[in-house]
């Protein structure tokens, strides 16, 4: 079993590109975000953490649908480069911490964990969901996004680490979205029990 990246991969990876994966270029990663923000089941939350946040570049969007937003990534250099890129963006809160274990305190009713469980072992994912769960408010909504093809000195798949999402207790999944490249899932914390968007909107 290999072992959770350490920090210093992401510091090296970002001394040689600033945008080393295309996030503000690509095109996948453009749509890829637009099926994300769609997945979300309310058009407002009060406070959102997003975990592994690179440059910024989801930061961005969910900024904007977040009263209070708290954004971090285990190295330094993309947090400048988000820094930069979310100026103008006063609800929002950038700071280096890694996760699972630098996790901030409070409650959430939003969290984004985009990108980021295949950097961790087992250990580490279970007590990622394990954590992230604890900091869920009742209803609060968790999306999760991941690449699903293997890549080489990864720990994990994208697929591993939605199935140890689904093993956890206290979730109610809302939205799976399931594409050759990319999973997208959305999960409620339950209790209450999970209803769809119509049925919180009233229309059904």
């Amino acid at each position: 079993m290999s072992p959770s990246l350490p920090a210093g991969y992401f510091e090296d990876l970002y001394a040689t590109a600033t945008d080393p994966w295309g996030f503000t270029t690509r095109w996948y990663e453009h749509r890829k975000y637009a099926c994300a923000l769609a997945a979300l089941p309310r058009a407002r939350y009060r406070r959102g953490y997003e975990p592994g946040c690179s440059i910024g570049v989801l930061t961005e969007h969910l900024a904007a649908r977040c009263d209070e937003l708290l954004a971090t990534d285990v190295a330094e250099a993309p947090l400048r480069t988000a820094r930069a890129r979310l100026a103008r963006s006063p609800n929002v809160v950038l700071e280096r911490r890694g996760a699972p274990e630098d996790w901030p305190r409070g409650g959430f009713d939003l969290l984004v964990i985009s990108e980021l469980g295949y950097y961790l072992d087992p250990p580490d994912l279970r007590r990622l969901w394990v954590t992230a769960i604890h900091a869920l408010e009742p209803g609060g909504t968790l999306l999760a996004v991941h690449w699903r093809h293997p890549v080489a000195g990864y720990p994990q798949t994208g697929d591993d680490v939605h199935a140890a999402l689904a093993a956890q207790p206290g979730l109610g999944r809302l939205v799976e979205h399931v594409e050759e490249d990319f999973r997208l899932e959305v999960y409620l914390r339950t209790p209450p029990a999970v209803r769809s968007v119509a049925a919180q909107t009233g229309l059904r």
